[in-house]
């Protein structure tokens, strides 16, 4: 009991230390550290300074206890390894972690009851809110579970009393991508579609399909295979394809790992890209500038989307409306389309 109360003592005394040094009060330093204070640019800056120049180190488990707050945001991804998730997390950390927050990641893998299970866990560790990253989940149990702690989720037009969701134009960029290979020429292109449960894929499916009409160029339905956004999905579809020996000239896969496996598989036939198919891919990974050839994609800002995650978040968990604009996709033409 002697040590805490020592520790407990040099904290406070500390704390005390801050304010004077930065000529404001310990309540103020206390509701920076908690993430509540609205101070100006000028007065931040000094009370970093000081604390760095102290090496003040709060008590976040006193903090936690006082305030109700565990300064913890739970992430629901849906695969720790994908590089498309990836760049949204750290979109999301660099977000919150001038706040003081930390992130508690756990993957759903694309099945809804193992992230209802996920969403569940992060919430009995006490987080104070959950980021979503796109899944499967049904946007009703989204809502029930937003009545026990706030949620931001991407990839989801989901909204509610403490509810929050947003997504980039699939749609939109599905048009670019096949608008960019019509205006090469190209007439014959075929799709290799995602997972027909998943949002992204119907959109990017729809785009794919509107435009050709737009264009007055007929849809041929033998021309649009399923994949599964996997690479194996991607070379197992064109290899039914080529198989079928249906005649294309371009190929808009439903995104770059997909364009990965249907890459090789034309290579496996020494099909060459782009003199004799074109491939156009959709997330732009950073993989795919080191492509052979460097492949022609559709960009989805995911840094950013998961900076806007982020700060719709804080904005949440400060009682605020979360607000902020949705980055827009954008067509990264490279090397793996041929003009006709």
């Amino acid at each position: 009991m002697k040590n805490v109360e020592s520790s407990t003592s040099t904290s406070t005394s500390t704390l005390y230390q801050v304010a004077s040094a930065a000529g404001v009060s310990p309540a103020t330093v206390s509701r920076f550290l908690n993430g509540t204070a609205k101070v100006s640019e000028d007065k931040r800056r000094t009370i970093e300074r000081v604390i760095d120049e102290l090496n003040y180190k709060p008590n976040r488990l006193a903090q936690s206890l006082k305030i109700g707050s565990t300064r913890t945001i739970g992430v629901l991804t849906q695969s720790l390894e994908s590089g498309y998730f990836n760049r949204a997390m750290v979109g999301i950390e660099d977000a919150v972690k001038a706040a003081g927050y930390a992130l508690l990641i756990m993957s759903g893998h694309w099945h809804a009851d193992e992230e209802a299970e996920r969403v569940e866990l992060l919430i009995g560790r006490r987080v104070d809110g959950v980021a979503i990253l796109t899944g499967n989940m049904s946007d009703q149990q989204i809502l029930d579970f937003s009545k026990r702690v706030p949620i931001v989720a991407f990839g989801r037009d989901v909204q509610g009393a403490r509810t929050h969701g947003f997504c980039l134009d699939n749609y939109r960029g599905a048009c670019e991508a096949v608008e960019y290979l019509i205006a090469q020429g190209h007439r014959r292109i075929a799709h290799i579609a995602g997972p027909d449960d998943h949002r992204d894929a119907r959109a990017r499916l729809a785009g794919y399909h509107d435009t050709l009409a737009r264009h007055r160029i007929e849809a041929d339905p033998r021309l649009v295979v399923a994949g599964d956004f996997s690479e194996s999905g991607g070379l197992l579809a064109l290899n039914g394809l080529l198989a079928a020996n249906l005649r294309f000239t371009a190929i808009f896969a439903a995104n770059d790992l997909t364009a990965y496996g249907a890459r090789l598989a034309l290579y496996r036939r020494n099909i060459r890209v782009p003199e004799d198919i074109s491939l156009v891919g959709f997330d732009d990974l950073e993989s795919s500038m080191y492509t052979t050839p460097p492949l022609t994609t559709v960009r989805q800002p995911l840094y950013d989307a998961g900076i806007g995650i982020g700060r719709r978040m804080l904005a949440m968990l400060a009682h605020e409306q979360p607000e902020g604009e949705v980055p827009q996709l954008s067509l990264i033409v490279r090397e793996s389309v041929r003009l006709l």
